[in-house]
């Protein structure tokens, strides 16, 4: 009764994507390497923002080989603006990896794309179901909201017990056929109807299957532990121009958050310490230089997935010292108008924007 149950359900669900799914590029294809990086893109990023960025990454690396023999400089500088950038670092690591040690042939199934890094259990899921039509389910933010009304329970859905309740249930109901339409019509009912707030269930191509919409519970739905709240870094950068113009830049470690871009150097304040002194302390700890932050740039906020940031900005000047590179990978005294040319995070590409537009305007980069 349970299977008649879940086919008639899936059937319903599978007629409405037919008819209503969106166009998207990745859907217009079965090939594995093109929809892995359509569903790294995804991961926590909106589909009208990753489309222009899948249409470039494409065109720029249109194979795992394209990809693999790219430099990190490349990969970095066209996921700029994407965030979460270990991304798209273990996009190019798995491509690499997939060119020499599986002779360019990607993996075949889930369990062993997991083995790639950066793709966990919901990427190899998504791969292998609609590349290859692996009967596996996936499990993302808009499953688990979904399943949370079909079914009207209240386990959190953010919680290890909660994520393990969701993969259990969606493995016993997935869809036996046309598994990798069945999953992205899964992912596009919690995208177009059965939204967090103000849910369409009128409009619900399997309403009749809801247990919360018959108990009027699917506002209620899905129940989530409380987060805590996100804490607020405050930070100092340091920009510094020689007498033609350059700036200097410097680049994160490997083994640092935003690993591989470039930034104006500088650091975290410290408790009790002015945000000048924070700037010259961090020169002098990461750089040995001696510096003197004199006019401030401006404040640049961004946020975070568990942290926010406020940075504040300032010209300084170079009063001591000879540079060594403690902290930093490489350093390049650059042309203000060569800026866009290195991927950068977030708050420096906000940086580099004010500061261009000021140079520019005085007339110092024609110098």
């Amino acid at each position: 009764m349970a299977d008649t149950f879940n086919q008639e359900r899936n059937q319903q669900l599978l007629a409405w994507f037919d008819q209503n799914q969106r166009s998207m590029p990745w859907r217009e294809t079965k090939d594995p390497y093109a929809i892995w990086v359509s569903e790294v893109m995804l991961q926590q990023t909106r589909v009208e923002t990753v489309i222009p960025y899948y249409l470039r990454w494409m065109e720029a690396f249109p194979t795992v080989q394209a990809l693999a023999g790219a430099n990190q400089e490349e990969v970095l500088k066209l996921w700029e603006g994407l965030g979460y950038y270990s991304r798209g670092r273990n996009l190019h690591k798995a491509a690499q990896m997939v060119m020499d040690e599986l002779g360019g042939v990607m993996p075949l199934t889930s369990q062993a794309l997991e083995k790639l890094p950066g793709i966990g259990r919901y990427t190899a899921a998504a791969i292998a179901s609609i590349a290859y039509d692996e009967v596996v389910p996936v499990v993302d933010g808009n499953v688990k909201r979904v399943l949370s009304r079909w079914f009207d329970f209240e386990i959190e859905v953010n919680t290890p017990a909660g994520e393990k309740y969701c993969w259990e249930l969606a493995t016993e109901i997935v869809s036996q056929t046309r598994t990798g339409d069945y999953n992205q019509a899964m992912m596009e009912l919690g995208a177009l109807i059965c939204l967090p707030t103000n849910a369409k269930c009128a409009a619900c191509p399997v309403q009749q299957f809801c247990v919360a919409f018959k108990n009027a519970t699917v506002e209620e739905r899905p129940v989530k532990k409380s987060k805590k709240e996100v804490p607020t870094v405050r930070v100092g950068a340091a920009v510094m121009m020689d007498k033609t113009g350059k700036v200097l830049i410097t680049k994160r470690p490997q083994d640092a958050m935003l690993a591989g871009m470039w930034e104006f150097p500088g650091g975290k304040q410290e408790a009790g310490e002015e945000i000048k002194s924070t700037v010259a302390r961090e020169l002098q700890e990461e750089m040995q230089l001696e510096v003197r932050a004199t006019e401030k740039l401006g404040t640049y906020r961004h946020a975070y997935t568990h942290f926010k940031v406020v940075l504040d900005a300032y010209f300084c000047e170079i009063i001591g010292g000879t540079m060594k590179l403690i902290y930093a990978d490489d350093a390049q005294w650059v042309k203000i108008e060569s800026l866009n040319d290195y991927p950068m995070g977030k708050i420096d590409r906000m940086i580099s924007d004010d500061l261009m537009q000021l140079v520019f305007k005085h007339g110092v980069a024609d110098e």
